[in-house]
């Protein structure tokens, strides 16, 4: 090109901007160290109970979490898992179709206003779809406070879209996932202690002992999204995804609408769940999860929990853990517990099936 040449001192168009990784950027064994830092303030946590309406006690109240042994009220799990999730999204699912689900998900500190967030990646797995236009990231993401400690780990797996459909096909490697956390491996916040629990001040009358394997709680109340709640909570946890944002990734009917990120329905399922499970302060781990179907801006999301299981805790005779599915639907009555036919398809109606351990307290007195 001529000095004189006029296309010389033209702008690089897009040189220093990032639009993500595709499927066919990913190896096995990469790491990923995903920005930003992000600092929780009681501001976050406020906003978090804005949007949800979360009334768990130990996460409210400063000084009914030191009667249980903590330091001042934690941010709740969710939110730190949403904080930690967000920060994945940039590197991980920013061309992504779907997030598929997750496993293996274990709480492992808790965090509290003043701790600063930060995650880092490891692919762990990769699979081709035979439309052979995408495929399937399975990856590992660890969240770290400022000390280096950990305060949560997790596998989720996502369909992320090839950039070329001629690229070649990586060999499929799938990792293989327990399909519970065991009981022996959840963690317990440092301190933590149900031997004075104040069952008026949590706001229900029932403990561990009172609930039986099988059974099922309709948590009667719902929810309804409204768009700028569910936007708003994404931005909270710098979410980038474009479906949730951008009206111009969207198709059109009815799903040509912003899709609802799916930790916001976790989130509010978890928060409907307070009236039957008020006293279930803490998750523990995420042992299983699946977004059925999406959910949109205008739903009402409902939600009804089955009991799987139950675990004594090695020294902590006050504390006990309960295995939860936690079922969330979109209008329609939770009662209608059958969520699946007799081929075992989900109804059009679920939007999340969520397998969990939570932490309440046991009758010791």
């Amino acid at each position: 090109m001529s000095q004189n040449d006029p296309k010389k001192n033209e702008p690089k168009t897009f040189a220093k901007t990032f639009e993500g990784n595709y499927f066919e950027d990913f190896q096995v064994g990469q790491e990923l160290i995903h920005a930003t830092p992000r600092t929780v303030t009681a501001g976050d946590m406020a906003l978090y109970t804005a949007l949800y309406g979360n009334r768990f006690a130990v996460q409210s109240s400063t000084e009914f979490a030191r009667s249980c042994g903590l330091t001042q009220a934690p941010a709740d799990d969710l939110l730190t898992f949403h904080i930690v999730f967000g920060k994945t999204v940039p590197d991980i699912s920013i061309n992504a179709v779907a997030n598929l689900g997750y496993a293996d998900c274990r709480f492992l500190n808790p965090v509290y206003p003043g701790d600063t967030l930060s995650a880092t990646s490891q692919v762990i797995g990769l699979k081709e779809n035979s439309s052979g236009k995408n495929g399937n990231v399975y990856v590992r993401t660890t969240g770290y406070n400022q000390r280096g400690e950990k305060v949560l780990e997790y596998v989720r797996w996502v369909m992320v879209n090839k950039k070329s459909p001629q690229s070649p096909a990586p060999k499929t490697e799938i990792p293989d996932l327990p399909d519970t956390v065991a009981a022996s491996d959840l963690t317990m916040p440092p301190g933590l202690t149900f031997r004075s629990y104040d069952r008026d001040l949590a706001g229900s009358p029932y403990v561990w002992e009172d609930y039986d394997i099988g059974e099922k709680i309709n948590h009667v109340d719902g929810m309804t999204v409204e768009a700028a709640d569910h936007m708003m909570a994404t931005r909270l946890y710098q979410n980038t995804a474009k479906v949730h944002f951008n009206q111009h990734m969207m198709k059109d009917g009815r799903l040509g609408e912003r899709i609802v990120y799916g930790g916001h329905v976790i989130s509010l399922a978890r928060a409907l769940s307070y009236n039957g499970l008020g006293n279930a302060q803490f998750v523990a781990a995420i042992n299983a999860g699946r977004h059925v179907n999406p959910c949109i801006a205008g739903d009402t999301v409902y939600a009804w929990t089955e009991i799987l299981d139950k675990a004594e805790l090695s020294g902590s005779p006050d504390v006990g853990a309960l295995r939860v599915r936690l079922v969330a639907v979109k209008d329609r009555n939770p009662a209608d517990f059958p969520y699946k036919d007799k081929d075992g398809k989900y109804d059009p109606s679920v939007l999340l099936d969520l397998d969990l351990w939570v932490l309440m307290p046991r009758a010791t007195n």
